[in-house]
């Protein structure tokens, strides 16, 4: 599973909140919910929010792998 629990600590490094991102560099509030969600987003928005605060991907999104008993049942 990606989740995007590395973006807030990264926004807070930088001092950038999520109003920032709305208003001053065309972020989407559906985005930010896409986010706080961990739902899919494109490769392209990734390489926008790194862009955006000067990071790179893996400070943005992690991977957790999925229990065994999860992967099994597929």
């Amino acid at each position: 599973m990606i989740v995007y629990t590395p973006l807030y600590e990264t926004m807070r490094k930088r001092g950038i909140s999520t109003y920032q991102l709305i208003t001053y560099h065309g972020v989407s509030r559906g985005l930010i919910n896409r986010l706080k969600h961990n739902q899919a987003i494109t490769t392209v928005t990734l390489n926008d929010l790194c862009t955006i605060l000067n990071c790179r991907p893996e400070e943005i999104v992690a991977y957790i792998p999925d229990s065994v008993e999860t992967l099994i049942e597929v």
